[in-house]
């Protein structure tokens, strides 16, 4: 009787916290702390990563241009002994050193600061390679390695061309576009990941040819606009954690676009006579400026 009483004398607010204690301890009714978005934790963190290099020193800029650098060098030191040892066909070598190097340049973008210092530093970077590949492509330096792994039949010259105007792309992306732009993304991710993809997937499963093109498959091209895309996509939600851009169904929607538009130039046969390298990223940014 007395516990009775004891029960009902409670005050409203502490009844309503013993009858949660009741159930949870009877009836096993467990009331979980409320937790922030997994997202939200993992932005936290990458931004935590980048905090080193945040800043708008010559320093922090420096550090960053040398790792980034670091790593670019690294990516194609490993291609030019895998293309030197025979690791990887010839034709197969130089797309993985096209799909790679570009790509992983970009992952290092939110090394360098905000602004045009940090913008003109990361694309030093690629623009070192412009001067390397007119010294090999008009044989003032001798480099057999780079030759074999980033030509198609291994002739110097052909350095003049597609891989001079890939080592263009990802510079002037990086100098005039930079992180905050998605035309910069679409440029790169198609051009690496969309042009890429489509020649090994093409080669090898490419049996049917286009109408228009013979040189060109139906797989290979639709290879292209997917790769391109899903690496857009990626790239959107990896520079959007960051906060330098806003991701969104629109951004989405013009990825899209421009990577089904990026796989149709480079279709066409004018693109094999000019070089995909040159007018992709050309399709890219065209299409880019008025869809993004």
């Amino acid at each position: 009787m007395a516990s009775t009483i004891a029960y009902f004398s409670i005050p409203p607010r502490s009844t309503s916290n013993f009858c949660c204690s009741f159930k949870t301890h009877f009836f096993g009714f467990v009331q979980l702390p409320k937790v922030k978005p997994r997202r939200r934790r993992i932005r936290r963190e990458l931004k935590r990563a980048a905090a080193m290099f945040s800043g708008t020193t010559v320093v922090s800029d420096a550090i960053a241009t040398g790792l980034s650098g670091g790593i670019a060098l690294s990516l194609l030191k490993i291609w030019e002994q895998t293309a030197k040892r025979g690791v990887f066909d010839q034709k197969l070598n130089r797309k993985l050193v096209h799909v790679t190097v570009g790509l992983a340049f970009m992952l290092c973008w939110p090394m360098f600061s905000s602004g045009r210092q940090g913008a003109i530093l990361a694309a030093l970077i690629p623009g070192i390679n412009i001067i390397k590949m007119l010294l090999l492509g008009l044989g003032i330096w001798k480099d057999d390695a780079t030759v074999k792994s980033m030509s198609r039949f291994g002739d110097y010259r052909e350095l003049l061309k597609g891989p001079l105007y890939y080592a263009s792309t990802i510079t002037l992306a990086s100098a005039i576009y930079w992180r905050t732009s998605p035309i910069a993304i679409a440029a790169v991710c198609n051009l690496c990941a969309g042009d890429g993809m489509a020649d090994i997937v093409g080669r090898r499963f490419g049996s049917q040819k286009l109408p228009y093109n013979q040189n060109k498959s139906v797989v290979g091209s639709i290879t292209m606009a997917c790769a391109g895309f899903l690496a857009s996509v990626g790239y959107m939600f990896y520079f959007s954690s960051f906060g330098y851009i806003q991701e969104s169904t629109n951004m989405v929607l013009g990825f899209l676009i421009v990577s089904i538009a990026a796989a149709l130039v480079e279709s066409h046969p004018l693109s094999t006579e000019l070089d995909d390298n040159l007018t992709v990223p050309l399709a890219a940014v065209l299409v880019g400026s008025l869809v993004l």
